[in-house]
C-alpha cells in the first residue's frame, strides 16, 4: 500500500511539473505561428469589407469562405474556461454568419448579415488582433452599423455609392 502511495505521488509530482513546463515555456515558432494564423483572420476579414466597398457580392463570398477557413482552426490561449466558452461561442457565431454571407449572392442582404458579423467579429477581435496591427471600430452614424478597419481613414462598406466617407471611429484597440 506504501508503495502505491509513493508511485502515485511521484506520478502527480511529474505531471505538475510537466504542466508548468509547458505553460511556461512557448516556442518562438509557436508564437509565430500564432500571429501567422492571426494575420490570416484579419486579413480576411479586411478583405471580406473591403467586399462591400466595391459591391462585389463574389468577392464577398470568397472572402467570407476564406474567413470561415481561418477561423476554424484558431484556438483560443490564456482563457478562464467561461471566457473560453464565450469565445468559442462567439467564433462558431461569425462562422456561420459567413456561410449565410456565402449562401446569397444578393449584396444587400450580404450586408445586413455583414453588419451582425462586425459586432461579434468586434467583440473578439482582441484575440484576433496580429501584434503589429492597429485595428478600429468604425460607425455609421446614419444606422448605427460598426465595422473593423485598419485604417482611420472611413470608408463605409455600408453605403459606399452616397456616403463612402460616413462614419467616425468609435474604438480602437
Amino acid at each position: 500500500m506504501k508503495k502505491i502511495f509513493i508511485i502515485t505521488l511521484i506520478f502527480l509530482s511529474a505531471f505538475a511539473n510537466a504542466q508548468l513546463t509547458s505553460k511556461e515555456e512557448v516556442l518562438p515558432e509557436q508564437v509565430a505561428k500564432r500571429e501567422t494564423e492571426k494575420k490570416e483572420i484579419t486579413k480576411n476579414y479586411l478583405a471580406l469589407k473591403n467586399s462591400f466597398l466595391i459591391s462585389d457580392s463574389l468577392a464577398v463570398v470568397k472572402n467570407a469562405e476564406a474567413l470561415k477557413n481561418a477561423l476554424k482552426n484558431f484556438k483560443f490561449k490564456k482563457l478562464t474556461l467561461e471566457k473560453m466558452n464565450e469565445a468559442t461561442t462567439s467564433r462558431r457565431e461569425i462562422m456561420e454568419l459567413a456561410s449565410q454571407l456565402t449562401a446569397t449572392k444578393n449584396i444587400n442582404k450580404q450586408r445586413k448579415i455583414f453588419e451582425t458579423l462586425s459586432e461579434k467579429y468586434w467583440d473578439q477581435a482582441v484575440k484576433f488582433k496580429p501584434a503589429d496591427t492597429p485595428l478600429y471600430l468604425q460607425v455609421c452614424p446614419m444606422t448605427g452599423a460598426v465595422w473593423t478597419s485598419d485604417s482611420k481613414e472611413i470608408k463605409n462598406p455600408y453605403y459606399p455609392k452616397n456616403m463612402l466617407t460616413c462614419g467616425e471611429v468609435k474604438s480602437s484597440i
